[in-house]
């Protein structure tokens, strides 16, 4: 399917969170992503812009002041996405020099490091395990750094 393809109102959608056959294994489920865990970018004020977002946008602040979209997963569990300003300043970012970062929301983290790992990504040997859940990043081909996230259940 072509760029123009997707365009038109009568294409086939494409195929949404279907596994298929990983590349390195014709046999295997392929792991996907199963949702936007969160939105970062840095900010030269990052309170002050998350505030705006706030105000201006209506995006709602959980308890510990964080703007945080809370949805449903298409399997009936709550789930939520995080929208977050970080300080310019920040090395959470590294090694990439892009001033954003997405979070994805993984089943199974090693899972899918393990398949990225296979297919010749770079997968940083890091993992942090926090209350919320597991989070392993990957360099895209650009040098982004994209964190992963497997949340605990119901989160």
């Amino acid at each position: 399917m072509t760029g123009d393809d997707r365009l038109r109102a009568d294409a086939d959608p494409p195929a949404r969170n279907e596994p298929g056959p990983a590349r390195s294994d014709p046999g295997a489920t392929r792991q996907r992503v199963t949702g936007v865990g969160g939105v970062f970018w840095k900010a030269a004020d990052p309170d002050a812009l998350r505030d705006w977002y706030v105000e201006r946008l209506g995006l709602p602040l959980d308890a510990t002041g964080v703007a945080v979209l809370r949805w449903r997963g298409t399997d009936g569990t709550d789930a939520s996405t995080v929208v977050a300003p970080f300080p310019a300043d920040t090395a959470y970012f590294a090694p990439s020099g892009a001033p954003f970062m997405f979070n994805f929301r993984v089943a199974d983290l090693d899972a899918m490091l393990d398949q990225l790992r296979r297919e010749g990504c770079t997968v940083l040997d890091e993992i942090e395990e926090m209350e919320f859940g597991r989070f392993g990043w990957v360099i895209d081909p650009e040098g982004n750094k994209i964190e992963l996230w497997e949340p605990v259940p119901g989160k």
